[in-house]
């Protein structure tokens, strides 16, 4: 599944996106874009429970 986050411009703010997500998903993969502002997630858990962990951390996601 893809997401766009609109305030993840660098490294720092990619891996905050990358340790919300592994938080809800430990074995997640997650490849994140900073200049695209895109993640890209593997996950076995849903969409809902991944956008709510973004949302907790201050990543609000939209998808692209």
């Amino acid at each position: 599944m893809q997401f766009h986050i609109e305030n993840m411009t660098c490294g720092g703010c990619a891996r905050g996106v990358t340790k919300a997500i592994q938080s809800v998903d430990a074995n997640a993969q997650v490849t994140a874009d900073p200049p695209k502002r895109n993640v890209e997630v593997e996950s076995s858990v849903s969409r809902v429970q991944i956008e709510q962990a973004l949302i907790a951390a201050g990543f609000a996601p939209r998808t692209p």
